[in-house]
């Protein structure tokens, strides 16, 4: 059974929120243990899931922890994906943290959804930066500024 996503916020704005960032923080239930525990699959599945937002990747870092579980994060242009498995418990957390109006978290979600095999979900967003007072949308990278 998958449940419909908790709200925290979107008033059906999507992307054109206003915010610099869009944030989704995800529990995924009644995963694959098999899947989360295979590093190389949780590697692929993530990269995956970058790609799927639309975002550039700048880097990885994947750890495996004896005796079972990863951490891993994907570091991308607009911010980053990070995940963290108990496959004792067939549970996944997961941050996919974006910025810019073009690229979709909801993408990413979608596919790690499949790929870990999850029956169940719940799903918090967030709009980070939300700055006042709001005069529309705020462009991602704004034209060079003296600081």
């Amino acid at each position: 059974m998958i449940k419909t996503p908790i709200n925290a916020g979107n008033n059906g704005e999507g992307l054109n929120s206003g915010a610099l960032g869009h944030q989704l923080m995800v529990e995924y239930y009644g995963c694959s243990p098999e899947r989360l525990n295979k590093v190389d699959h949780i590697r692929s599945a993530m990269l995956e899931a970058a790609k799927a937002t639309g975002a550039t990747v700048v880097g990885e870092v994947f750890h495996e922890f004896n005796p079972h579980g990863i951490s891993g994060v994907v570091v991308i242009a607009e911010s980053h994906l990070a995940i963290h498995t108990w496959p004792e418990y067939g549970y996944a957390a997961v941050d996919l943290f974006t910025c810019g109006d073009e690229i979709d978290p909801y993408k990413g979600f979608d596919l790690l959804r499949v790929e870990l095999s999850a029956d169940r979900f719940e799903v918090r967003e967030f709009f980070r930066g939300r700055l006042e007072p709001l005069t529309g949308l705020l462009p991602h990278k704004p034209a060079v500024m003296n600081i």
